[in-house]
């Protein structure tokens, strides 16, 4: 923004925010070596979420199969 601008007190314009994917994690957007994440850290807190089964598909519980148990 000029001085000039500045002193007349006209606002700046905002940069268009890129359309595009963002990041699941942050909302950042995402980079193409890691989509659909920003950054390796945001992959990794994904993975980690995943694996301590913070995810889960909604639905009623399914009791376990015994492995021993013979059928008729």
């Amino acid at each position: 923004m000029t001085p000039k601008a500045r002193a007349e007190g006209v606002k700046p314009k905002r940069a268009k925010s890129a359309k595009g994917p963002r990041c699941p994690i942050c909302g950042k957007p995402s980079v193409q070596d890691y989509r659909p994440f920003c950054s390796r850290a945001c992959a990794d807190e994904d993975l980690g979420r995943w694996l301590g089964g913070r995810y889960v598909v909604p639905g009623e519980r399914v009791a376990p199969q015994g492995d021993g148990e013979a059928e008729d």
